[in-house]
């Protein structure tokens, strides 16, 4: 990280599936069912990522997305935050989350109850999964009810993963994408009078 930092990064995005599998119950199962010990094992990449963080210069901001899979429109893992919200949250050593919450298999807003002042919180509320646009009055809605648990100036609104974590690219076109960033635009404009 030093090491990027010197060549002039700033923002560092960690991509990590490791926690967000371990919010999937199934995960979890199968993980015991080798002998681990699944309801802890999140700690353990959590102390482990923050050792790797330990140093890293001041003016380098470090945020993590937890990545259930993105693979032609497919993804892996489902499962709300719940099982890891408190140590990932309260416990990783990072400046903010960018957390997928596109459908029904992201769970409710309930953990970002343990994310502490001052620690950012990106929404991926619009899915790159799938072609049809979001409704921008369920966006707002959504994005209040999430400020039911974290003030609404720690968060902001994204896409809920990338859009081409292969070179498959998901089932989207160009034009697709494009709409979705520009309603993602749109709504952070409205909502937080920027973009």
């Amino acid at each position: 990280m030093r090491g990027i930092a010197a060549q002039g990064c700033r923002y560092l995005q960690l991509d990590d599936t490791s926690l967000a599998y371990l919010n999937d119950p199934a995960q979890r199962a199968e993980l015991a069912a080798h002998g681990r010990d699944a309801e802890h094992q999140h700690e353990r990449y959590i102390r482990q990522i923050d050792a790797a963080l330990a140093g890293r210069p001041e003016d380098l901001t470090v945020t993590t997305h937890p990545c259930r899979g993105n693979f032609r429109s497919s993804w892996v893992a489902e499962g709300g935050y719940d099982s890891v919200a408190e140590a990932l949250f309260g416990g990783l050593e990072v400046d903010g989350f960018v957390l997928e919450y596109d459908d029904a298999r992201s769970g409710g807003f309930e953990p970002l109850r343990f994310v502490p002042e001052g620690k950012r919180v990106v929404l991926g509320l619009v899915t790159t999964k799938r072609p049809e646009l979001e409704s921008e009055d369920d966006l707002k809605r959504r994005i209040g009810e999430a400020a039911r648990h974290v003030p609404l100036e720690q968060l902001a609104i994204s896409p809920q993963c990338g859009f081409s974590s292969t070179v498959e690219g998901n089932a989207l076109t160009r034009d697709e994408q494009v709409a979705k960033l520009a309603l993602v635009v749109e709504v952070a404009q409205e909502v937080w009078g920027y973009a």
